[in-house]
């Protein structure tokens, strides 16, 4: 696979609506491809694997929806020669006020997926009136944790700094995720203005935080014993965890506690919505992550899948569903009605 640089022009509308428009393109080898045989975490792939036991699960075109407009391969954020790219789609522009936006973080693992994997729901949440951004952040063979961290933070910064130009309320930006990705999310939004965590924060005059949290199947406490029997089994040398903290929970257990959502909670954390399919393995910690919210007062709702495989959100008859739970958390989170569709 490709990657393609573009350059954008920018168009004020009436209103004071910004449209951009990608006039030209240059084109680059990402460091990793849709076709690196390390990196299986496709929507193919997971169909294979579920569909036996699953037998209502198709999958899903990646057709645009009409009245969609989409922005590929946008550059959100370099680090010397590597850039990572996202792609954005957004309602048709209307004379509306700005939309709020939703980031979307792929799963596989912490070390596979691509930002395609979540275009299912960037274009039913699109249908539903809000700005989405599918991203691509560094897996851990090209950087272990946090870097996965800093990437969604500055995914989230850069569409804020970049909200006139596409129509976002730089007031309402949600960050979601699926599995590995769910975590990843709920660790963005638990450390809102924690510097730590967002090494750009001290450099730039936008805020990386997030005004709400989605976390679709994934973990919320890597340390609980039901946690490292799947998360640190020895038998897997090493294990997705592992890999991504570059060492299992006896050497590495600081950084597997500090990796934990459910370790940041506390007063002022934005509002969580958790989205369940029926493996309860991916759901561990977030008994004890609700109470916790519940106890600081943090507003939190949960749905659960009773017939569903992981990954339930890339497929039908799961993704339409999944997208109207997020929405409609969403909506009234940001009292916001859709402005058309």
């Amino acid at each position: 696979m490709i990657l393609r640089h573009c350059v954008t022009v920018v168009f004020t509308l009436a209103g004071g609506f910004m449209l951009a428009f990608m006039v030209g393109c240059s084109t680059t080898a990402p460091i990793t491809s849709i076709n690196d045989p390390q990196n299986t975490y496709t929507p193919a792939e997971t169909y294979t694997k579920y569909v036996k036991d699953f037998p209502q699960m198709r999958m899903l075109d990646g057709k645009l929806p009409e009245g969609i407009l989409a922005f590929k391969n946008l550059t959100y954020v370099n680090y010397g020669a590597r850039e990572l790219q996202l792609d954005l789609y957004a309602p048709e522009p209307t004379m509306a006020d700005q939309r709020p936006a939703i980031v979307l973080v792929h799963g596989g693992g912490w070390r596979a997926g691509y930002r395609e994997n979540m275009m299912p729901l960037a274009h039913q949440l699109a249908l539903r009136g809000y700005v989405t951004a599918t991203i691509s952040y560094r897996l851990s063979p090209e950087a272990e944790y946090p870097a996965a961290i800093h990437d969604v933070k500055a995914a989230v910064r850069w569409l804020r700094e970049n909200a006139k130009t596409y129509g976002v309320n730089p007031e309402r930006i949600a960050v979601a995720g699926g599995s590995a990705g769910g975590q990843i999310a709920a660790l963005v939004g638990m450390t809102n203005g924690d510097v730590k965590f967002d090494p750009q924060a001290t450099k730039s005059l936008f805020t990386s935080d997030v005004q709400a949290v989605i976390n679709i199947d994934g973990l919320s406490d890597f340390t609980s014993e039901e946690a490292r029997k799947y998360e640190d089994d020895p038998r897997k040398n090493p294990s997705s965890a592992g890999q991504w903290f570059g060492g299992n929970y006896a050497t590495k257990t600081a950084l597997w506690h500090e990796a934990s959502p459910i370790y940041h909670v506390s007063k002022g954390k934005p509002p969580v919505l958790f989205i369940n399919s029926s493996q309860a393995r991916f759901s561990v910690g977030q008994a004890e992550m609700i109470k916790r919210l519940e106890e600081a007062k943090i507003n939190y709702h949960a749905e659960k899948f009773s017939d569903a495989p992981h990954s339930f959100w890339l497929f039908y008859p799961w993704a339409k569903p999944t997208a109207t739970m997020m929405a409609n958390f969403l909506d009234a989170q940001f009292a916001y009605k859709m402005m058309c569709h």
